[in-house]
């Protein structure tokens, strides 16, 4: 029954097998130049069906039209592409021969094998050869065009890299060099270099340098490293390393003239260094003007306290409102000369922290009595809140009392009548802080960030005009000396909070 029913299919089966054919050659011509790896493995799986079932409709190798069964191995041939892998389509292609064989075997076995037409059967194996050769031709077209390519791209990269104006070097961890391209720095010889070595051209010295970066550079991190060539020591260059991907390690280095880098390097340092000298010149000149200065101003300070207090008979009342300006005017001067004496010592690094255990609240409190006569003249409260357990901490005496002292007096000379300062003492873990808070004209943003350096100061005219810069500018440097920080935290009308912090404390 079925050999009867197959039998008319059989005879009518070549013509249909051609038409089945033809499509996927007429795709392959108008597809197979697009550059699309899907496109290129849809067009052959088609190809393969079609193949399949022009095999199965033929009889395969044994049928009409044998030659069919190739097409698939030339398809695969011509439309493999490097996307793909190695000859990654033409194995697609040899496999989906393979099937049209096996349903040709598979219809010559259900239809009566059909008599051999000696004409459609060379003509199929003719165009079969025909087809393959043209995909040799094209696939090797193709690869000789990829090589081509290939070897451009590479001469392109190669002109690159011997034009560059700096030396690049491919180096293996231990300094070996494997290549180089560009231009060397002076007196740094790129056959030297291929010959013995990157660390055989540096200079003795230099060595552990560049062989740190070396390591540096192996263990996956970006190195730099300047030094002096072997043959010129008088010159300078530069090193920059990094690893290439890959195992072992290789690195891409590039070196550069480092001559002008490391003139500006000497010429930076040595103004540095002159910059030093002069400002150590300065501050000991203060240090012994301001030392030289005191001597006689104690003498003023003391002769119009004598006249004042009238110790040697009355004054008339013009002399003895002389006597106190000059008092007062003696006093000023002299904390003043103060200041620049203690800072001149810090920026010199010659003043010395007399460090002692004591109760923080002693000199605290003693800066409190000193200047409440001060606020009541000017009609300011001035209160402390102090702990009432003793405070005991490392630090220097005169150093914290001398803080306290800057601290209140900024605080109550910016502060109007009727305002209030007031002075927080407290113990934290492991350290004693010191707040003076007021409710005076407060500092403007911009501001904050100068306070704290010698001579600067905050607001119009008329504040600037109250003071010289030098109170917050000691206080931070004594603050640093010990080890601590200043915080200043205001806002412009509303008043001003200034908090030391200094280490050590002692609360056992």
């Amino acid at each position: 029954m079925l050999s009867q029913w197959a039998q008319p299919v059989a005879e009518g089966a070549t013509p249909a097998a051609l038409l089945i054919m033809a499509a996927p050659g007429v795709a392959g011509l108008l597809l197979m130049w697009r550059d699309d790896p899907p496109v290129r493995l849809g067009l052959l799986c088609f190809w393969a069906l079609a193949t399949g079932a022009a095999a199965g409709l033929t009889g395969g190798v044994g049928g009409a039209a044998p030659g069919l069964v190739a097409l698939p191995l030339a398809a695969g041939i011509a439309l493999d592409h490097p996307r793909f892998g190695e000859d990654r389509l033409t194995h697609v292609g040899g496999l989906a021969s393979a099937l049209a064989v096996v349903c040709g075997l598979i219809s010559n076995g259900l239809n009566p094998p059909q008599p051999p037409m000696a004409a459609l059967t060379a003509l199929s194996v003719l165009l079969s050869l025909v087809a393959l050769a043209t995909a040799v031709r094209i696939a090797g077209a193709a690869r000789a065009e990829r090589e081509r390519q290939a070897l451009a791209a590479a001469a392109e990269t190669q002109a690159f890299l011997h034009g560059q104006p700096s030396l690049a070097l491919m180096i293996e961890a231990d300094g070996r060099v494997l290549a180089a391209y560009g231009a060397a720095p002076p007196a740094l010889s790129v056959r030297d270099l291929v010959e013995q070595g990157l660390v055989a051209a540096v200079h003795g010295p230099d060595r552990p340098a560049v062989a740190a970066a070396l390591a540096r550079a192996a263990g996956g991190q970006d190195a730099e490293v300047v030094f002096a060539p072997r043959q010129a020591l008088d010159r300078r260059v530069g090193l920059v390393l990094r690893r290439l991907p890959g195992d072992p390690p290789r690195l891409a280095a590039q070196a550069f003239d480092a001559a002008a880098q490391y003139a500006r390097e000497l010429r930076l340092e040595a103004a540095r260094a002159e910059a030093e000298a002069q400002n150590a010149g300065k501050t000991r000149f203060l240090a012994t003007m301001s030392h030289e200065l005191r001597t006689p101003l104690n003498a003023v300070i003391g002769f119009s306290d004598i006249m004042r207090q009238g110790l040697f008979g009355p004054l008339p009342e013009r002399y003895a409102d002389y006597a106190e300006s000059i008092h007062q005017a003696g006093g000023h001067l002299l904390a003043l000369i103060n200041d620049v004496l203690d800072l001149s010592k810090i920026d010199a690094a010659r003043y010395q922290l007399a460090l002692e255990e004591f109760d923080a609240r002693d000199p605290v409190s003693e800066a409190i009595a000193l200047m409440r006569l001060q606020a009541a003249d000017k009609g300011v409260e001035l209160a402390g809140v102090l702990p009432e357990a003793p405070l005991p901490v490392v630090a220097d005496r005169r150093a914290v009392k001398q803080i306290a002292l800057n601290l209140m007096s900024n605080a109550v000379k910016f502060t109007p009548a009727g305002g209030s300062v007031t002075v927080t003492l407290e113990g934290l873990d492991d350290a004693v802080e010191l707040s003076v808070a007021d409710t005076g004209v407060g500092i403007a943003p911009e501001d904050l960030q100068r306070l704290g350096r010698p001579f600067e100061q905050a607001g119009g005219a008329d504040q600037r005009a109250q003071g010289t810069g030098l109170g917050l500018s000691l206080v931070r440097s004594l603050t640093e000396l010990h080890g601590g920080r200043t915080v200043i935290d205001s806002t412009l009308g509303e008043g001003t909070a200034i908090s030391v912090r200094l280490p050590n404390a002692r609360t056992d």
